[in-house]
């Protein structure tokens, strides 16, 4: 049985993609900062514990995020790590829009991207669109504002249980280098998304639709963001909405 380590296994993310690995027959290694049942105990910022979680590792999913500013760090020490491991699949977590959206979290996962490439482990890099779980922060975090603001762009968000089941698959499989990038179910403006936010929490609060000025909202304008084609992600926001019971 492969053994696959999971970096954020107790993340959105990397919680469900450690579960469809098991239920995909993986024998699955959680790598977390935290000690605990089933945990297996590490930093990728310094170091410590890396090489003890990598041991035996056949393939790692990468779905960890450090500290704002530390994630290249993080991810250059594991690439290394699990070189020296001789790791034999590195399957990675991105952003779709990356390489055209100005963010600087964007430009560190572009740069995250790089470094793999460039580190010569055999790898799949998948992006994907918005999680739900994003775009419902984005709305909860407004609660005490007598608006809602909503930018006039388009989005797609998808839901990690989607994501989760991709990159099951990916880690199951041979590497690929870059799939194709994947996306929810549908596109649709902020102000519709931010619409069913409001039915699923009951908010009344006037929605205040706003144009943003920047290249970063110029990008996700023009639908650098979006995956042209068939959507892959099966769940909608509404559906995330009501199993969470309180909107995010």
């Amino acid at each position: 049985m492969a053994t696959t380590l999971v970096t954020g296994g107790t993340g959105d993310l990397g919680t469900p993609t450690a579960a469809a690995l098991r239920a995909a027959g993986h024998r699955v290694r959680v790598l977390s900062r935290r000690t605990g049942p089933g945990l297996t105990t590490g930093d990728l910022l310094t170091g410590e514990g890396v090489p003890q979680a990598l041991d035996g590792a056949d393939t790692v999913v990468h779905c960890a995020t450090a500290n704002a500013g530390s994630d290249i760090t993080a991810a250059a020490n594991l690439f290394a790590e699990a070189d020296r491991a001789g790791v034999g699949h590195l399957v990675l977590i991105s952003i779709v829009g990356i390489d055209r959206i100005p963010l600087p979290f964007y430009r560190q996962r572009l740069e995250i991207e790089r470094l793999l490439i460039g580190s010569g482990l055999p790898h799949t890099i998948q992006r994907a669109t918005q999680f739900h779980s994003l775009i419902a922060r984005v709305f909860a975090v407004q609660r005490p504002l007598p608006v809602l603001l909503a930018p006039r762009l388009p989005l797609q968000p998808i839901d990690v249980a989607d994501v989760a089941d991709r990159l099951t698959g990916l880690a199951s499989g041979e590497p690929a280098g870059r799939a194709p990038d994947i996306g929810g179910p549908e596109v649709l403006r902020a102000g519709v998304l931010a619409r069913q936010w409001q039915r699923a929490t009951g908010s009344r609060k006037p929605i205040l639709q706003v144009s943003v000025p920047g290249r970063t909202f110029a990008a996700f304008a023009e639908g650098a963001g979006l995956v042209p084609g068939a959507p892959f992600g099966e769940r909608a926001f509404p559906e995330y909405l009501a199993g969470r019971g309180d909107g995010g």
